[in-house]
């Protein structure tokens, strides 16, 4: 377990030694989404009864930053180590696939909860909150954490410039993160585009995280905490199975 402990340690010393960008800076993005979005639809969107829209609001983006920052933190380590050549001292010490894979996704679920936990801290003392199923709180913050942070390793091995590294969280990342509920319950929507959101995963993660607060969703939370488990070990599968077949890492 060594080289899983060295390593992990270096992941969260890599995001902590810059924690004004990896920490302080997603926190104020989404105090300004709660700001923009919460004074401009606040008194013309009521979601669910007795639920004002701007606490509404706060579930998804504590989710929503948790959810970026995980990815970005495996993905970004991951493509600067092959960029700048240090990746060879991570293959050349005996250390396992899986020992690399929880080192990477561990350190990506602490900076995802550091980064919610800082938006939730930053965003309660403006909004009255309630804490209705707190089990479903923080197993969805660490099953979405750890799906976004297996998926950061994926795009880190897959990778060979920030280019594609940016395309992968532009065009995959971004979409179904805005288009799983953040900002609107999906029951407002057409049927056709609520089947489709029902096709994303991102949706039941922010569903069921937003269920821990309020007691209520849009879909039966024990099938959502199912189908982003389900998710999650279908990722790390593929990831274990990149790290061990050395994918794009051992040329």
């Amino acid at each position: 377990m060594s080289g899983f402990q060295t390593l992990f340690y270096k992941e969260l010393l890599r995001f902590w030694k810059v924690s004004f960008q990896t920490v302080l800076a997603p926190v104020v993005t989404a105090l300004l989404y709660l700001t923009i979005f919460g004074h401009a639809l606040s008194g013309h969107v009521q979601v669910y009864s007795g639920v004002g829209y701007t606490s509404f609001l706060v579930p998804g983006l504590v989710m929503m930053s948790v959810l970026q920052n995980a990815f970005a933190n495996s993905s970004s380590s991951l493509i600067q180590s092959k960029i700048t050549g240090n990746l060879v001292f991570v293959l050349l010490p005996p250390i396992a696939h899986w020992e690399m894979f929880f080192a990477y996704v561990l350190a990506s679920v602490v900076r995802g909860l550091c980064v919610g936990l800082g938006v939730f801290i930053v965003t309660i003392w403006f909004i009255p909150m309630s804490f209705s199923a707190p089990f479903y709180i923080i197993a969805f913050a660490i099953l979405g954490s750890g799906i976004l942070g297996t998926l950061g390793l994926i795009a880190g091995i897959w990778a060979d410039k920030f280019d594609q590294l940016a395309a992968f969280q532009n065009f995959l990342i971004m979409p179904l993160t805005f288009l799983s509920g953040v900002f609107y319950s999906t029951h407002t929507l057409p049927p056709v585009w609520r089947a489709v959101s029902h096709l994303n995963p991102f949706f039941y993660m922010i569903d069921g995280f937003r269920y821990g607060f309020f007691g209520l969703s849009d879909v039966d939370p024990l099938m959502s905490l199912g189908i982003v488990g389900g998710f999650l070990a279908v990722l790390a599968l593929i990831a274990a199975r990149l790290l061990a077949s050395g994918y794009k890492l051992r040329h």
